[in-house]
């Protein structure tokens, strides 16, 4: 138990604390080097999934806010079940990161909008306004900074679909939440047979209380 309420705890306050910044010290489409011309702070928000993805009209990111709190307490009641059960601890780990991950996208969605002003091109975001938020309860928009943009070039003419186009690696933006999430898919697919095919882990009271 003690090693889930951490990794939420962490990502939510990494997560949180770094969204919070941007929105506060850059305006839209700021941009701070952190490495060379590889890694920058990039300052974009969305009204839709993870890594820029949308979902169209006002229905749209309201039917993507619930969802996201449905899933959240799917996931949250998954890692209760788990974690009672004395599952494997890495298992426990990865539903962790992708709980933490969503919760910190729907706290932009939810919350984001009533207590944050409009950022624009050339104004900062100010918390708490005195004429209120820039959207209602659901309505905000998430906050992504993280942006690689490796390499680029243009794709082989052979290549099908994309021969002749040009590319840009990485090119969606996104943040920490999306990160966790990843992350957590990530290990469930690398170590799925080990999750779900062998004997479950059983600790003993010492390991419980790690």
């Amino acid at each position: 138990m003690k090693k889930a309420v951490i990794t939420v705890l962490i990502v939510l306050f990494l997560d949180q604390f770094i969204k919070i910044w941007v929105k506060s010290h850059m305006e839209i489409g700021d941009s701070i080097p952190v490495l060379g011309s590889w890694f920058y702070l990039h300052f974009v928000e969305n009204v839709g999934m993870a890594y820029g993805m949308t979902i169209g009209g006002s229905w749209g990111k309201l039917a993507l806010s619930i969802f996201r709190i449905l899933a959240i307490g799917g996931i949250g009641y998954y890692l209760y079940t788990i974690i009672i059960k004395k599952y494997h601890s890495l298992l426990i780990i990865s539903i962790s990161l992708i709980f933490a991950g969503a919760i910190g996208n729907v706290l932009d969605s939810a919350f984001y909008g009533l207590i944050f002003s409009e950022s624009g091109p050339i104004t900062l975001a100010t918390m708490f306004p005195d004429g209120g938020g820039y959207a209602g309860f659901l309505y905000g928009k998430v906050v992504d900074m993280f942006y690689f943009p490796m390499f680029e070039g243009i794709w082989p003419n052979w290549m099908p679909f994309v021969g002749g186009d040009y590319y840009l690696f990485f090119q969606p933006v996104f943040n920490i939440a999306d990160a966790s999430i990843s992350i957590g898919v990530a290990i469930l697919i690398i170590f799925q047979k080990k999750f779900y095919t062998g004997k479950k882990t059983v600790y003993t009271e010492d390991e419980e209380e790690i």
